[in-house]
């Protein structure tokens, strides 16, 4: 995945945005102005960080030792560091994308849960 294909794969969400809140580097991925995803586009390798479901967070660590591993500057238990530099598939790394936007969704309050549902 490049690094324009992850910004990409994360604008796709419902209501998603990039905001640069700490420097012109870091991109955060927020849904409704909670983050779900930080990463630096132009580093390499291409790192991001995700939220995780504490169980998986382990699980993931343990089968994908050194290209995922606890969150940098994050909640260790809650969130991972992934490494996008092709060795983890695309379709893995888009999920967990995915869970980590439906992760921060869930936690939102009912009324901001039910406007991301309209069309």
């Amino acid at each position: 995945m490049t690094p324009q294909e992850l910004r990409t794969f994360c604008l796709s969400f419902n209501e998603a945005v990039e905001d640069f809140p700490f420097n012109p580097e870091t991109s955060v991925f927020k849904v409704l102005g909670k983050l779900f995803a930080l990463t630096n586009l132009g580093a390499r390798p291409l790192t991001v960080n995700l939220k995780c479901d504490p169980d998986d967070a382990v699980r993931l660590r343990g089968e994908y030792e050194g290209l995922i591993v606890p969150g940098y500057h994050m909640n260790k238990r809650h969130w991972n560091t992934v490494t996008v530099d092709g060795e983890l598939p695309d379709r893995l790394v888009r999920e967990l994308i995915e869970d980590s936007y439906d992760l921060v969704v869930a936690g939102l309050p009912r009324a901001e849960r039910l406007r991301l549902d309209r069309p």
